[in-house]
């Protein structure tokens, strides 16, 4: 099959259900409703690769500003690789985000090839597996989201970021089926998290907490709405020690894990108080 009749363009929103289904069959487990939060946060930044109209490969490069991009969803239909194509779209999404740091989480299987593109290894995000169910504390200074001026959670959220996200952000936390909690004490904001469903059981990103006793806190409300029978993920920065022994105190496993890579240096954000990765699909 030639290349040349192979041509990347912009995914529009409906394309966006297919790159998360392709997403959900290669073992990623993407929340249901996370494409309408993906689109809010750059339209423009899904690329799709067709051979006659056929999609055939896709991949995210979503920009937040001028100096930072993330790329996702690079898949290529098992029948189409080994074709190239895979390399044409990787290319016009690095284009996309010229100029910029841009980060990803990569699978253990690409990680070799990332490297040949620039990108360095920052740290590795390891994913927990664990169960749904316990009980939710009736103190902690625990609140829903809703109940908080978003300006308040946008600033929270700024420390753990490299740029600011606030269009995806708006649309993250009040996602539907999601549960979205904050402990604020005295006036202030300590810690929020957010749980939403998945292909497969719930997931908890992100979760970041000024201690580990509000993370302990947040970790505990946002799973006891969960069935005991259902799974529950946490996608943890290995370098925050506090963060992988919250999940090993919980009894989670170790499923899946990702290597952090930048093409510049590592932003300085505070893996320190991050204990659950929002998202690998975008950071």
């Amino acid at each position: 099959m030639s290349s040349a009749r192979f041509a990347v363009r912009t995914m529009t929103r409906r394309d966006m259900d297919m790159a998360v289904a392709w997403a959900a069959m290669e073992g990623w487990n993407p929340g249901i409703h996370d494409a309408e939060s993906f689109f809010a946060a750059d339209s423009n930044g899904f690329f799709i690769g067709e051979v006659d109209r056929e999609p055939v490969a896709t991949l995210s490069a979503v920009s937040y500003g001028d100096r930072f991009g993330f790329l996702g969803f690079y898949i290529v239909k098992p029948e189409h690789r080994g074709k190239g194509f895979g390399m044409q779209i990787w290319n016009a999404g690095l284009g996309w985000l010229q100029g910029r740091n841009v980060g990803l989480d990569g699978v253990v299987a690409q990680q070799d090839n990332y490297k040949k593109s620039g990108f360095k290894l920052a740290y590795r995000n390891v994913r927990y597996e664990g169960r749904g169910g316990g009980h939710l504390s009736a103190d902690g200074g625990l609140q829903p989201l809703t109940a908080l001026p978003f300006q308040a959670i946008e600033a929270y959220d700024r420390p753990f970021f490299p740029e600011e996200r606030s269009r995806f952000l708006s649309a993250w936390i009040f996602q539907p089926q999601s549960t979205a909690l904050g402990v604020v004490k005295n006036g202030s904001i300590e810690g929020y998290g957010v749980i939403r469903p998945c292909q497969r059981g719930f997931k908890i990103g992100p979760l970041m907490a000024d201690t580990p006793e509000v993370a302990e806190t947040l970790f505990l409300a946002l799973k006891a709405g969960v069935p005991p029978s259902e799974p529950v993920y946490l996608d943890v920065p290995e370098v925050n020690r506090e963060a992988v022994a919250l999940a090993t105190r919980h009894q989670m496993d170790v499923v899946f894990e990702t290597a952090r890579m930048y093409t510049g240096d590592a932003p300085e954000i505070s893996l320190d108080r991050l204990y659950g990765v929002t998202s690998f699909e975008l950071g």
